[in-house]
């Protein structure tokens, strides 16, 4: 009896650092439980992306469609100009991606590998200007994109993703400040006798960094290069203010449909007589998915990797 007894405590309990059933049955029900939490706004968007005009319009139908239609995603992909707006997207992310994580890893490793006057004062004003709410300087870095000369040449970023690449080149992307701050801290951690080493061998700085600490700094590299793609992709308030019609973006698509949508039934009184065919939450929760897909197909591509690289560097949420 008493044999028995251990057995059942075994396994509802655990022993010897063995987790038991109820740790494990508590443990999946927390998991789904989050899960769900953060798979229910996709899950609804997904059922209603799919739904006809009567069965948005109908309260006593939430999940599951009567009739399945793929209008709202033909819709979408017509008023999105979805390959323009693709192209137009990976300009605005992948220029500027590129450039954010070069000045960032040399701004990292100069911080972080060097000592010179001043340089505690810059780390401070740096991190103090990204503490600086975006939306003050707006205007001000408006008129300076406008108006920036340099040698007599006005280059004029605005209207051009040069407003975009050429900020984060000179180390002032959006966010950039984490992205700089990673990689000093990175190669903060680089043993000197390993440096000391190359150099005794007639490497040079440049040499060095090369070949040995972007190498050991590839986590850091992965990391800044995925975050930094996505908050270019969805940015949509500095580009619809540096861009204006000159380009347009698959979420700046999505805000104008929502702005739209929101003044046409800004009341809220959608009836079968009133919606439009087109301007429905049907569309717009179908314009969402195809906006957010290529995010995730690259977040599937990068994920062993990406997981690695947050492991190793010590960083969480997102």
């Amino acid at each position: 009896m008493t044999s028995t007894k251990n057995k059942v405590r075994k396994i509802l309990l655990g022993k010897n650092g063995e987790n038991g059933l109820i740790f494990k049955i508590i443990l999946y029900t927390l998991l789904i439980g989050i899960s769900f939490i953060f798979l229910y706004p996709l899950l609804i968007m997904l059922t209603k992306s799919f739904m006809t005009i009567e069965d948005l319009i109908n309260s006593s139908i939430s999940w599951i469609p009567r009739e399945i239609t793929l209008q709202n995603y033909a819709n979408a992909f017509e008023y999105m100009k979805f390959f323009e707006a693709l192209l137009d997207s990976l300009r605005v992310s992948i220029y500027p991606t590129l450039a954010t994580v070069t000045s960032s890893a040399l701004i990292g490793y100069g911080f972080g590998r060097f000592e010179f006057p001043g340089k505690k004062v810059l780390l401070v004003l740096m991190i103090a200007m990204f503490l600086i709410p975006s939306v003050l300087t707006y205007i001000p870095t408006t008129v300076l994109y406008r108006d920036l000369k340099i040698f007599g040449i006005n280059l004029n970023l605005m209207n051009s993703v040069r407003a975009f690449w050429v900020p984060a080149l000179l180390g002032n992307g959006i966010r950039q400040t984490i992205f700089i701050l990673i990689f000093y801290q990175f190669f903060r951690t680089i043993p000197d006798e390993l440096i000391e080493a190359a150099e005794v061998d007639g490497s040079s700085t440049f040499r060095t960094f090369l070949t040995i600490s972007i190498p050991l700094a590839a986590p850091a590299f992965l990391i800044s290069g995925l975050y930094s793609f996505v908050w270019y992709w969805n940015e949509t308030s500095l580009a619809t203010l540096y861009f204006g019609s000159e380009l347009t973006t698959l979420p700046m698509s999505l805000n104008s449909f929502i702005q739209l949508y929101s003044s046409m039934y800004s009341q809220g009184n959608v009836t079968l007589d009133s919606v439009n065919s087109t301007y429905n939450i049907g569309v717009q929760y179908a314009m969402t998915l195809i906006s957010i897909v290529p995010l995730l197909l690259v977040y599937l591509f990068a994920q062993k990797w990406f997981i690695e690289g947050v492991d190793r560097s010590g960083i969480a949420g997102g």
